[in-house]
């Protein structure tokens, strides 16, 4: 399995997994000029923007720790242009959250962090 089918395939799990866990889905893959969200789901009354991240080897930092600033700014930018063209939205309180695959051997129990970065 290459690299681009392991992380849509953890997507798919994470999705499922948050539903399971109570989350309600919004969106998937939210894409636009500023970057990409891989989910959206709603906690309550909280609006929730997940980067899932996946990685079969831990020698880099692992999956969590790839989430650089960088890729953290583009999220917010990102959520920021969700807000704008989904009014609905807007009065929800946000949170980023990161789902965690760290290894083949973990692909069906993620690290779930909540609340990882903020704007």
């Amino acid at each position: 399995m290459d690299k681009q089918t392991r992380g849509k395939d953890a997507e798919q799990k994470a999705w499922h997994w948050l539903i399971k866990h109570g989350l309600k889905p919004v969106s998937r893959n939210y894409l636009c000029k500023l970057g990409e969200i891989d989910l959206i789901l709603l906690d309550g009354a909280t609006l929730v923007f997940v980067e899932v991240r996946y990685r079969a080897d831990k020698r880099f930092g692992g999956a969590a720790n790839s989430v650089t600033a960088n890729k953290q700014h583009k999220i917010i930018r990102t959520a920021q242009h969700f807000l704008m063209t989904h009014s609905q939205f807007q009065q929800h309180n946000c949170r980023f959250d990161v789902i965690a695959y760290e290894t083949p051997s973990e692909e069906n129990k993620p690290m779930w962090y909540k609340d990882a970065f903020r704007l």
